[in-house]
Formats: C-alpha cells, structure tokens, sequence
C-alpha cells in the first residue's frame, strides 16, 4: 500500500511541475582535493575566475581552466569537501560588495565584516578584476596627496593619481610612513583603503587601533587577509581593495590605497600556482609574476573631466631581504610604479626617523605634484641635501681640515636634517612645513646648536601660531607665499629666534 502512495505522490509532483522551466546547471564532479585546492571533472562551461559552489556554501575561484578538468581555489574551509561531490557553476565572477557603508569598517577580501560590528549593507557588487583606464581617459597628475612628513612633502612629492613604492628592509617604519598619510587625511577629502595582506592579526589589530585612536577611522577602509587566512584570501585582498577604492574614483572623488605589503602577495600567489601545478620559473615565481602586480598597480589613476576626473593613488608597500632592492620582486614593482621611497635601516639606527634615504629615493611626478610655497622652499632643500650628503662623505675620512664654506655646508645639512626628523603619528601641515624649511633653507637656524633644533622647531610653530596665525592662513589658502607674506614671515622668524637664542 504505502508503495501505491508513494507512486502516486511521484505522479502528483510530476504534473504539478509539468511545463515548469528548466534551467541548465553546469555541474562537475572534485576529483582530487587538498591545500585548498579542488580538481574538477566536467564545468565545461567555466570562465576564468567564476565562481563556483561546492557543498556546505563553500565558495570556490576557477583559476585554472585545462582540457578537461578545471583546477579551482577553495574560499575558505576546505574539510568539508571530499573526492565525488557535485560542484556547480554560479555565472558570476567573483566580485566584492563597494561604497560608502564600508568606510570605518575592517572586511576580508570577499567584503564580509571582521570587525564585530554587524554587517555591512552595500546595493554595489563590483568585480575584484578590471582593466586598467585607457591612456585616453586619464590626465597628468598635478594635485599633492600631503602625507604630513616633511621629508616627503618636500623632497619626494606624491601626486594623486601616482603609484609610489615604499621599500626597505622589515622594522624600519615603512607602515609607519603609510598611517601618518591616512591620518593626516583627516578632515579633507581623500578617502583611505589599508589593504594587510599576510599579516599577523595582532598586527592588524594595532594599525586599527592607531587609527581610530587618531579619529582616521572616519575616512578609512580595512582590508584584511591575515597570515592565518587561507592562500587564496591572501592572493585576493589587494584586488578587493582596488575595486572598492575604484567605486570611489568612478564617482569623481579622490581616493588612497595601501598595500601592506605585495612581497607577501607575491609569496602567495606563488604558493597558489605551485599548488595548482604551474611551471615554476625564477625563485620558484611563476611566469606572470609580473602581470599579478602590473594589473594591479596600473588601475590606480588620475582621470580627465569627461570622466569625471576622480583619482586613485596607490602606495605599494614592498619588504626587501637585506636592502636587496635588486632581487626579483623589488625590481619588478620599482618598474611599475612612479617612484620610491627608499628606507633604510642604517638611518633608522642613527636615530634619523622617518629613515628615508633621500639619495636613492625618486618621484617621477615630481614638482608637479607640489603647491608653489613647497616648490619655493623645495627645489633649494634638494640641492642643499644633496651637497651636504657628499661632502659628508668626503669629511668622514677626515684627513683635511675644512675650510669654512664646507664647513658651513656640513653644518647646515646636519640641521636641515634635525628639522626633517619626525616622531610617529605626528603629520604636519603644509603651512607649518613651509615655515620650518624656508627657515632652515634660508640660514635661520644656522647658528642654533644641532641639540636645540628640535626644541627650536616646536617653539617656533606655537610661536606663530600664537603671534603671526595670519601667515600661516595665508600659506594654507593661497598655496603660495606671496611677496608679503615673505616678508612678514622674514620678520616674524627673525623676531623668533632673538627670544629663543635669549632664553
């Protein structure tokens, strides 16, 4: 009896479905699964980075797609999955959730909230790749991103727009330069995207801490892809932040991004492609090593009107082996990028902080990227420093005696490099900036001992701040220092330094 109910329910659901619509699925079969990598049998149909679905709502990327298997990165837990299982294809490549909900947030590189405090609501998927802008849709960089370090501000400008690299050995304050240019956008106008790929999560942790500590939450993105995260989130984290800061520069406005950092990306990538069977080639990297930063590095742009002229500035964070700036990855994404910033774990050992070896680093962008007051007080710092830096080396040797315009000389970069030391998470202004270095350039602390430049520095900004706000407001509208406000800045320095040498 129960087998006659049982036929006649089967019945009943056939005619109840009798001219539903089919939909065709393409569906595979994992044939081999391990190190979050699954082998599949079948999807035919695959595209190159669609995402696919393995049992338990564990999502996949097919990344490699032969004759007649596809070889797909697991997201996430991969215990689950065993030899046999169905795998079907979504039609969707894979994609991160953009816009304004995110900003204050910590996400992974899939969008999904780390930061405990509920989740995210974003109307906009955009996908993690894209071609870079056409040369046609772009303009030349001309805006200043002020990092509010006086050493770069003045000597090694970034544009928005610009990809600039920052590189040196571990634990010589690379990421320290990078968190000093998200909190000093506090208040303007550029939206901050930290991009932590393979760090500890401790780490991490820290950086959030410090920049909500210093208000830059309410204008910054985290994302995340710990060290103990699975290969594949570490490989995507940098394109899921390009793609939200993209949203942004779509939108007409400004946007920054930093990745922290892209050795580790390539470590991953690396591990990746081994996994899926890719010949190895240099240092065990595969053949498009190159590709995996270039695409990356190129979406970052400055637009023309027609389009909205929005820009998109990249800060690439790469971790070199022993100041090797020569080895395979550190040459590779110098080649790509518009500059560096070279530091050094020699300077950082004198004490000299930030260490930015002002010698080897570069900005192909340049005074472009420069207000005129920094331009006025710039182009003589850089030929002041590059004197002092070889006849420093000259008088190492010490077997002349000097005379004194060397002498001179030599003491005059030994301040100038007192004003450009600067503690952690203390950006300073433009204006104040183009006070202090027109004062240094131009002989005003010259007879200040090397010991009291510090203290000459902070006096003098509370000074005019207190006695002569005016200037500054003036620097900080114009952009320029005009023939006035040259010569009430000529009196207000000198009326300074007769109090300071006084007391």
């Amino acid at each position: 009896m129960a087998k006659g109910q049982d036929i006649v329910s089967v019945i009943k659901q056939q005619i109840e479905q009798f001219g539903a619509q089919v939909t065709m699925v393409d569906v595979g079969t994992v044939i081999e699964v391990g190190d979050g990598i699954a082998r599949i049998y079948g999807l035919a149909g695959a595209k190159y980075n669609e995402l696919l679905q393995f049992p338990g709502d564990v999502m996949g990327i097919a990344l490699n797609l032969e004759e007649d298997s596809v070889a797909a990165v697991i997201l996430g837990d991969d215990s689950g999955i065993k030899e046999g299982d169905d795998v079907r294809c979504t039609g969707r490549i894979a994609e991160v959730p953009v816009g304004e909900a995110l900003i204050g947030r910590v996400v992974d590189p899939l969008g999904r909230p780390i930061d405990g405090k509920g989740e995210v609501k974003c109307d906009k998927v955009r996908p993690l790749e894209r071609v870079a802008p056409n040369v046609v849709a772009r303009k030349s960089v001309d805006t200043p991103v002020q990092t509010g370090i006086k050493a770069i501000d003045s000597m090694i400008p970034i544009g928005r727009g610009q990809r600039e690299l920052i590189i040196g050995d571990r634990s010589t304050g690379k990421t320290v330069i990078a968190l000093d240019t998200i909190i000093n956008q506090k208040g303007g106008d550029l939206t901050c995207i930290y991009v932590a790929i393979g760090q500890k999560a401790s780490k991490v942790a820290q950086v959030v801490a410090n920049l909500e500590s210093h208000g830059a939450m309410e204008h910054t993105i985290v994302v995340a892809a710990n060290a103990s995260e699975s290969v594949a989130l570490q490989y995507l984290a940098p394109y899921a932040g390009c793609a939200i800061g993209e949203e942004f520069m779509e939108q007409g406005k400004d946007a920054l991004i930093i990745y922290d950092d892209l050795s580790k990306h390539g470590w991953a990538y690396r591990q990746l492609s081994l996994l899926l069977r890719r010949p190895p080639g240099r240092e065990a990297y595969p053949g498009d090593i190159f590709y995996l930063h270039s695409r990356l590095l190129e979406r970052s742009a400055r637009m023309n009107e027609e389009n909205g002229g929005g820009s998109f500035t990249a800060l690439p964070i790469i971790e070199t082996q022993a100041g090797d700036v020569a080895a395979y990855i550190p040459t590779n994404v110098i080649s790509i990028t518009d500059g560096q910033i070279y530091v050094e774990p020699d300077l950082f050992n004198a004490g000299i902080r930030p260490a930015v070896n002002v010698g080897l680093s570069v900005s192909r962008v340049g005074s472009a990227a420069q207000t005129k007051a920094m331009k006025k007080v710039a182009g003589k710092l850089k030929l002041e420093m590059a004197q002092y830096r070889e006849l420093a080396a000259f008088a190492q040797f010490g077997t002349t005696e000097l005379d004194k315009a060397t002498r001179a000389q030599i003491d005059r970069g030994q301040r100038i490099t007192e004003v450009l030391k600067q503690p952690q998470f203390a950006p300073v202004p433009l204006e104040k900036q183009v006070m202090v270095l027109y004062a240094a350039i131009n002989g005003y602390i010259d007879d200040v001992p090397v010991n009291k430049v510090v203290d000459f520095e902070t006096n003098f900004y509370r000074f005019m701040e207190a006695k002569y706000s005016k200037i500054g407001k003036a620097i900080a509208k114009e952009k320029d220092i005009s023939s006035e406000t040259e010569k009430a800045l000529k009196a207000a320095i000198s009326e300074f330094k007769k109090g300071f040498l006084a007391g």
